[in-house]
This record gives structure tokens, sequence and C-alpha cells, in this order.
């Protein structure tokens, strides 16, 4: 079974220029718009450590957020999955310049998987009031905001009154630096590969399973080589842990902005301001700190 990652051909998207990040990772702003101060020491929020996915590859290392509340089940595989030291060694094997870098093939081809089960897909999940969200664009029928560092949409929060668990329907934005499960044509055809997007691709929403998002070295994510698929020599993903399994010693510390916090709000001001008619939430910046 081909476990690859189908998309619209015909879709264009438009490559911003790469930066090295900064650390903290802040990007670069406009100088024509007043961007807000640095974050202080209240704005900033420490994630939980077994929800973060370190990701060394001979390119330089990438951490990502994983969020159970949005897709359970693929959590909970990725984790399976790192710990049992299947993603060591694993090859960027499929990587596409202003979309996406797939790995996660014990076969480093695209087409193997685990020896576990299929999963059932988690395209959608059921936001309830107590949520987290941070609303960022109000459309009457629709809401967009962030969960954690995930953009996020959903069904308006009115609909909740109506709705036999008091929860509405939402989804994951495919911005860049979001984590998604690879799949073949079967919508629960996902096993054990995934992607980490180099660029925005709204045209997969609803129709993958993301899972989480890149809250450092996305630089690293954009530096991978290209190829469909990749040329040998392909960068590799060395070692794959989870942050709460690292020993003390030598674990990282890793603190990102805290979306509920007035320095976030600024940022959102901001960018609106800046981008105007084309603001979309994945201009606004996440700011992360590792140390």
């Amino acid at each position: 079974m081909i476990r690859t990652v189908f998309f619209a051909a015909a879709l264009s998207v438009a490559a911003p220029a790469v930066a090295q990040a900064p650390k903290p990772n802040l990007p670069p702003v406009s100088s024509l718009t007043a961007a807000p101060a640095a974050p202080g020491a209240a704005d900033w929020r420490t994630p939980n450590p077994d929800d973060l996915m370190v990701i060394d590859t001979n390119k330089g290392r990438i951490i990502v957020e994983m969020l159970p509340e949005v897709a359970p089940n693929h959590v909970a595989r990725v984790k399976e999955l790192t710990r049992s030291g299947l993603y060591n060694g694993r090859s960027f094997f499929r990587v596409i310049d202003e979309f996406m870098a797939q790995t996660g093939d014990p076969e480093d081809k695209g087409t193997g998987g685990s020896d576990k089960p299929d999963l059932t897909q988690e395209f959608l999940f059921r936001r309830g009031a107590d949520s987290g969200m941070v609303l960022v664009a109000d459309q009457t029928v629709s809401q967009i905001g962030f969960i954690k560092s995930l953009p996020v949409m959903s069904q308006s929060e009115m609909l909740m009154a109506m709705t036999a668990d008091g929860k509405v329907s939402a989804w994951p934005l495919y911005c860049p630096g979001v984590a998604a499960m690879a799949r073949g044509q079967g919508e629960d055809s996902a096993n054990s590969q995934f992607f980490l997007m180099r660029q925005a691709y709204p045209s997969l929403e609803k129709r993958y399973t993301g899972w989480g998002r890149v809250i450092s070295g996305l630089e690293v994510v954009r530096a991978i080589k290209a190829g469909e698929p990749v040329a040998a020599p392909q960068d590799k993903m060395d070692k794959v842990r989870i942050l709460a399994d690292i020993p003390a010693a030598e674990r990282p510390k890793v603190r990102v902005i805290d979306p509920k916090s007035a320095w976030f709000k600024a940022e959102i001001d901001s960018t609106r301001a800046r981008l105007g008619a084309d603001f979309t939430a994945c201009a606004i910046r996440i700011p992360s700190e590792v140390k």
C-alpha cells in the first residue's frame, strides 16, 4: 500500500524567502509596522515535555509540539513509534520545496509502514468551550484561532448550545510547520509516515490528520534536500525522542509564546494592521526559546 501525500497539483503556493531563526525564534517583521516589544516573563508558557517531539537531523534540530486534544490517536501512535525507535535513521524521502517534507517510512521510499494497524482518520476534532482556543478572527459562521501553537478553524461557538455534546467541529490550518500524517488513497490508511509543512497549503485542510506543529527548527525543515523522490544522499532523522524521555542533564529547556498572553494579542493586532486584506493566521508569529 502506498502511503504518500495526495494533493491538488493545480494549486500554486507563493513561498517567502527563508530567514535564519534567531533565538528566541522571532521571524522578521516589516519595519513599516510597529511590532510588539520582546515578550515578558508572563507571555511564555512551558509545553508539556511528554508532548514535545525532538527530532535531531543531519541539518539540525526540530522540535514539534504534539496536540493530543486535536488528534489523540495519531499523537499516541507517533509517541509509540518514537519510543520504539522506528523513526531513528529514517530518511526524508519526498520533499517538495514549497510544500512539505515527508518521512517516517521504515522502507524510506513511501510504500512502507509500521507493524501497527492503520489509523482511523482524525481530520476534524470536537472543540468545546474549554478548548483554550484563542480567537484571531470571527467570520460569523466560522472562527479562526490558536490552540497552543496550532492554528485552527472551527464552526462558530454560537452553535455549541445546539449540539448534543456542547461542542463544534474544528480542524487544523495547514500553515508552515504544521505536522500531519501521510496516508494512501483511503482516508483511514495513515500508519507511521508523517510530513512537516514547509509553506502554507490550505487544500490539505479536512483531508489529512494534523497532530502538531514545529515550534523550533522551521528553518531546518526548509533546508532539507528537496526531490520527488529525493536523490541520494537523503537527509535523515538521526534520532527522534520525546522530550520527557531525554535525561535531565541533556534535556533542552523549551518555552513558547502563550496565545493567551498580552504579547500575542499585540502580535495579532500588528499583523492585521500590516497585512490588511491579506491577513491570515499563518502570518502570526509564535516565538519560541530553546536553551
